[in-house]
């Protein structure tokens, strides 16, 4: 399990480790001799399908590594957040779906509590998407808990029968009682028996389950590598390329930390993150929300970008 300390010190912006994070994140990657065209999807399709919207240049879920650190929103998805706001969602509301690297001690969770955080005179911007979604960084869902794997949050025994009702998945329960307009969703354990065609299934599940809602999907990529090939990152990449979901590739910020994010001095699997690990993920995280937030009301450019 993951823990992670709750002082109470301001966390600062990853600023020294990360060279200008909002500039490098916020990049569009330039297209590369195995750049595809492809179409544009409006309903779920699976890899390989393609319907007669106009064509669109991607980079490839194997080129991961090269996707920018901060996603932008596709047509599609835009399409998808207003259908939801439509539909009644929270547009004040995000959520999170995930094992214990998504507590709010662990993840984002300062945010709430001014004095716990300072953003530095270049980040300044973002503490009008940290208002405008206040209450949704430090509350404990019923999307996310100690120990939970995606087969955990399809399954109804796994809820909080406080929150839920008869027969209501974690998930599910999650995105009715929050009624979130945005969803990060990042369960990264790996474990016995776990194969990355199993992990890409449920991923593509819990997708298409948030999109059915009209709550676009925030997928992550994990700093680790303790499958050992990377498949994880690769599946999570493949899922938000066949989908048009918004990929944050926390694997790319996290290259520029000391042993790449990695505390190698507390286990030799390389699972666990760093303290400066940890900060640049709910701070990347934090871009990732203010940008998407921006694209949908018009402003795709951060104040800091221009």
């Amino acid at each position: 399990m993951t823990s992670m300390s709750t002082a109470s010190s301001p966390v600062a912006v990853p600023s020294e480790e990360i060279a200008s994070p909002a500039e490098e994140a916020l990049a569009t990657p330039q297209a590369s001799p195995t750049t595809a065209s492809v179409e544009a999807a409006t309903p779920i399709q699976s890899e390989g399908e393609s319907n007669t919207a106009a064509a669109e240049t991607r980079p490839l879920p194997e080129e991961w590594r090269s996707w920018p650190v901060v996603p932008t929103l596709s047509p599609r998805m835009k399409s998808v957040y207003l259908a939801g706001m439509q539909a009644g969602n929270d547009p004040h509301a995000f959520s999170k779906v995930g094992d214990c690297q998504n507590i709010p001690e662990a993840f984002l969770g300062y945010y709430d509590t001014p004095g716990r955080y300072y953003l530095g005179k270049n980040y300044e911007y973002l503490q009008e998407t940290i208002d405008y979604f206040s209450g949704s960084f430090g509350r404990q869902g019923a999307g996310v808990r100690l120990g939970f794997n995606f087969p955990a949050i399809f399954s109804p025994i796994q809820s909080d029968p406080d929150l839920c009702g008869p027969g209501e998945a974690p998930l599910e329960c999650e995105l009715r009682v929050h009624n979130p307009s945005f969803v990060f969703i990042s369960l990264e354990f790996w474990y016995k028996g776990r194969t990355a065609a199993g992990y890409k299934e449920y991923l593509q599940r819990a997708v298409e389950y948030a999109l059915e809602q009209g709550v676009v999907p925030i997928l992550a990529t994990k700093a680790d590598n303790v499958e050992g090939d990377h498949a994880l990152n690769l599946a999570t990449a493949q899922v938000a390329y066949a989908t048009e979901a918004p990929l944050w590739n926390f694997w790319r910020a996290a290259q520029q930390l000391h042993d790449k994010g990695i505390d190698w001095a507390r286990d030799a699997d390389g699972f666990h993150i760093t303290v400066r690990g940890w900060e640049v993920r709910s701070f990347t995280a934090l871009q990732t929300l203010d940008a998407l937030w921006r694209e949908v009301r018009g402003e795709p450019e951060s104040p800091s970008s221009g």
